[in-house]
């Protein structure tokens, strides 16, 4: 019988971060759009504490990772949690470890008093969606997501 944990990275582990940050992005089929760098990634979860970071391990090895941060609604009138990352490796999907690390980074939002939690999930991504609506998740049909990347940004500051 395999068993499945979820537990905080640590410091020595941004590396692995980047590592699953990088087959997510393959999976995705925008591997080229990561320029992220274990030091990067390494000041941005534990220096500046900007994200936060959980593994999944099977037997105690990672097999899947969640990534998530802080942000504000003032709708709600409060901080919300907002997933930016949930990877499982291919070979162990199937097994309810995905589902797992989304209510144990709920069950934060929960203990933290999040008003909500949001994530975005790509239209063509069937069996993420799937799993999301299974566990109540709705989908905001009303709005857009809009970005602007570092490029963008200098240029509309100057």
């Amino acid at each position: 019988m395999k068993t499945f944990t979820i537990r905080q990275v640590r410091p020595d582990e941004a590396g692995v971060v980047l590592d699953f940050i990088k087959k997510l992005a393959v999976y995705e089929k925008c591997a080229d759009d990561v320029v992220a760098d274990e030091a990067t990634i390494y000041n941005s979860l534990f220096v500046e504490r900007s994200a936060e970071v959980v593994f999944g391990e099977e037997d105690g090895v990672v097999v899947g990772f969640a990534l998530f941060f802080h942000n504000f609604s003032t709708f709600v009138g409060r901080k919300g949690m907002y997933l930016e990352d949930l990877f499982v490796l291919p070979e162990k999907r199937g097994l309810g470890y995905g589902k797992a690390l989304l209510k144990y980074v709920a069950n934060l939002a929960v203990a933290r008093n999040c008003g909500r939690m949001e994530w975005i999930c790509l239209d063509w991504n069937e069996s993420a969606l799937s799993v999301y609506r299974s566990i109540g998740a709705k989908p905001l049909s009303d709005w857009t997501v809009q970005r602007m990347d570092e490029s963008a940004l200098r240029q509309f500051t100057r």
